[in-house]
């Protein structure tokens, strides 16, 4: 573990106002240890960010964690930014962690612009408590999990909280293909020319996915 996991950086700007209100107000009532601090923390990203594919952009100036705050969304890597910068400011080291998984319940209009129904540099993020390190996806809104018929993941402070393998029928519904690795800060460029290869039908300008709802993909799902 280094000093770069608790790091400020350009995407980790924890120290905006945006950030330091996100953080005190997600903390209000928590616990003092860091374990349960952590652990209110994912709950405010996870259920207070709209997990959402579409429109999400992926300008530098668009990947900050104040900017994702002020815009209310985004898919797993902006949120995974904001919960790994929240980490970083109470003191607790935090990386991301990519890897291509494929998701098995996913909408015909999603799975045919992606390609198929594998989604690469699927993000989350790898957080140090008491000196082991974790993993934490903080990712799908417990909406948004009710509409496609998933558990929402949940996470405790002690055990890894990954990926959804079933959906409350016991269908098959993640499983990881990759794994990219863990960094300590977002590794723009890769990221950036990743998705453009491997998910071009996404784009609608160089940096932006097109517009649409998942909440509208979703809800097709489970009417089928």
């Amino acid at each position: 573990m280094t000093q770069d996991t608790l790091a400020r950086t350009e995407f980790f700007d924890f120290d905006t106002p945006e950030m330091s209100r996100f953080v005190a107000r997600s903390l209000a009532g928590s616990g003092d240890s860091q374990r349960e601090q952590a652990v209110a923390l994912f709950y405010a990203v996870r259920d207070g960010l709209l997990y959402e594919i579409y429109n999400a952009d992926f300008a530098p100036e668009d990947m900050r964690s104040s900017a994702i705050l002020r815009k209310g969304a985004g898919l797993c890597i902006h949120k995974s930014i904001v919960y790994a910068s929240a980490l970083r400011s109470i003191g607790i080291p935090a990386r991301l962690w990519f890897t291509d998984v494929r998701n098995h319940l996913c909408s015909d209009q999603l799975a045919r612009l992606m390609g198929d129904k594998t989604f690469h540099y699927h993000c989350l993020v790898s957080l140090n408590l008491d000196g082991r390190w974790i993993k934490a996806t903080p990712v799908f809104n417990k909406r948004l999990c009710q509409l496609f018929r998933m558990r929402p993941l949940d996470f405790d402070g002690q055990s890894d909280c990954v990926h959804h393998p079933f959906d409350d029928e016991g269908r098959q519904h993640m499983e990881v293909l990759r794994d990219h690795g863990e960094f300590d800060d977002l590794p723009h460029d890769m990221i950036l020319s990743g998705l453009r290869q491997k998910h071009a039908s996404l784009f609608a300008t160089p940096t932006k996915f097109q517009s649409g709802s998942l909440r509208r993909d979703a809800m097709s799902v489970t009417a089928m």
